[in-house]
């Protein structure tokens, strides 16, 4: 297995997307047209109390408010906790005194190189919200077991947001 040839076909501000071909493992030749992201780092934020800090967003591509935790992209040469400490800051206000792994996700590996780095996020400090041009978003507090019932329920359906719950409910049981 090995990649043979890589062209670009768009650069953008957020990713890029070439078409490749690369050899299988069985010999053949294969075309595939990939989303290159530099990945990101997401957090599910605990305030003292064990209640947890999800925001509603307002997303165009669904044309409607979406339930997540706290995100961002991977700016150049930055790593994934650097990055969430700075995307907690930007759109809810903490700083975290502590961040823990939760592991990684690709976010859709049949087209895209997306790795999104997951964290639980402690000790929070009110810090100076920042949000971006682009972005609308509204903060809302819910304990493990309102968020696992809003997963249930299908009113979580963002999927960096519902594995991250169900690895911190996963930890909580152990």
């Amino acid at each position: 297995m090995s990649k043979i040839n890589e062209e670009e076909i768009y650069h953008g501000r957020i990713f890029d997307v070439v078409r490749e071909v690369h050899r299988m493992p069985d010999g053949r030749e294969a075309r595939f047209e990939i989303i290159k992201h530099p990945g990101g780092a997401a957090a599910l934020p605990v305030l003292a109390d064990g209640r947890l800090l999800l925001i509603r967003q307002f997303r165009p591509v669904t044309e409607e408010f979406i339930y997540e935790i706290p995100a961002g992209r991977l700016e150049p040469e930055e790593d994934a906790g650097q990055c969430i400490a700075r995307e907690l800051e930007e759109e809810i206000g903490y700083t975290p005194g502590a961040v823990e792994s939760l592991g990684f996700v690709w976010s859709s590996v049949g087209f895209c190189s997306e790795k999104i780095h997951l964290f639980l996020a402690r000790d929070l400090q009110p810090a100076q919200l920042a949000l971006e041009p682009d972005e609308f978003i509204e903060p809302e507090i819910l304990t493990l077991a309102e968020a696992l019932e809003m997963i249930a329920s299908g009113r979580i359906n963002d999927a960096k947001t519902q594995i991250a719950l169900l690895r911190y409910a996963q930890t909580r049981k152990e």
